[in-house]
């Protein structure tokens, strides 16, 4: 398993840092202060890198499952993701390939490919041959628009070589070119205005062919602008983050299970609206101080009796029973709702409820 590191609190949505290739989980410290004070942040090593031991994993699939092993082992069974370069690759291909795990994604100096796949093979051969060190001065002028960051380089000199050199063939296979459109969770792309590596145009790509991606471009940076300028890509992601007010209690109501398949269910025609649904029934409604969630359920299943929304009346039977009533209390309401919504509709609301009651294990969807 790759090596990781948990900060922030054990409560706080999960967001997992990736770093570049040749670093380590070093490369995310100026942003963590910020990030960590209300999310649990795990960072992980590249095999090879850090303290990840070498693995086979010659794909960018190979690194994407890696990852979903980590956050398995932590329960995070969704979870932000933000990502440099390979790191950012990895966070598409998750989002492309296993939809419902990202919750939000974030491709910082990234792509959907890298060149020419023969360029990574010769530097996977070169690497394998004689090591990192060849490789410094160059990565350097890449790296850094501004004074270059030493540890930063000393992960690249301490970074095993044949690790290093799988990431490179991964890299040299990777492109997603043709499934950008697959990607639908909301998305941040940010860019290094002085990046040679992945110059402005290659986020144009990926802001254009993600449906509602956010592009923002950083002046001063290049490759690794989250070393280069720490302070706008932090605000960058803070501002980003926040875009979907509710998910929280979203989840926390309806389980994750229930969210994982809206969201993977997501198009770029019913964005807008699930965006609108989160935003505003679960971050504002559902989160104000003046009812609790058990009574804001009953309120809820009373107005979808009325209403005869039946399919939403089941699924808030079951978040009903999550805030912490009863099926007993559940029969009252809606025997209540007999009185005041009129009999025929409270009798198919029954039929819906008992249905419901009878799943197995209806509180731990």
């Amino acid at each position: 398993m790759l090596h990781y590191r948990l900060d922030g609190p054990e409560q706080g949505q999960p967001l997992v840092l990736a770093p570049s290739l040749g670093t380590s989980t070093r490369l995310w410290e100026p942003q963590l202060p910020a990030l960590a004070r209300t999310f649990r942040v795990l960072r992980f090593d590249l095999p090879g890198h850090g303290g990840s031991k070498t693995l086979q994993a010659g794909t960018m699939e190979d690194l994407a499952k890696l990852v979903l092993d980590v956050a398995a082992a932590e329960g995070m069974e969704s979870f932000h993701y933000a990502g440099v370069s390979i790191g950012g690759a990895i966070g598409a291909t998750l989002a492309a390939r296993h939809p419902g795990r990202l919750r939000s994604l974030a491709m910082i100096c990234s792509s959907a490919r890298f060149g020419e796949p023969g360029t990574w093979r010769e530097r996977a051969e070169l690497v394998r041959a004689e090591g990192t060190a060849p490789l410094l001065a160059a990565t350097a002028r890449r790296w850094f628009a501004g004074p270059p960051d030493q540890a930063l380089l000393d992960d690249l000199r301490d970074a095993d070589p044949a690790g290093y050199a799988a990431c490179c063939d991964a890299l040299s296979g990777y492109d997603l070119r043709g499934e950008l459109a697959d990607i639908t969770v909301p998305t941040l792309v940010v860019a290094g205005r002085e990046d040679p590596a992945t110059p402005p145009p290659h986020a144009r790509e990926l802001a254009d062919g993600i449906p509602g991606a956010m592009l923002v471009e950083i002046p001063g940076a290049a490759h690794l602008a989250t070393a280069d300028q720490p302070a706008r890509v932090t605000q960058a992601l803070l501002a980003y983050l926040p875009a979907v007010p509710g998910m929280q209690v979203r989840r926390e109501v309806l389980g994750d299970a229930h969210v994982d398949r809206a969201v993977a269910r997501t198009t770029g025609f019913t964005r807008d609206f699930q965006d609108l649904i989160t935003r505003y029934a679960w971050g504002e409604i559902w989160t104000r101080p003046g009812l609790d969630r058990r009574t804001r359920s009953c309120v809820t299943l009373t107005a979808l009796v009325a209403r005869g929304h039946l399919d939403e009346l089941a699924m808030h039977v079951r978040a009903a029973l999550r805030n912490g009533l009863t099926p007993d209390e559940i029969g009252e309401v809606l025997l209540q709702s007999a009185i005041y919504c009129g009999v025929p509709a409270a009798n198919a609301a029954f039929a819906v409820a008992q249905r419901v009651l009878a799943e197995p294990e209806v509180p731990g969807e």
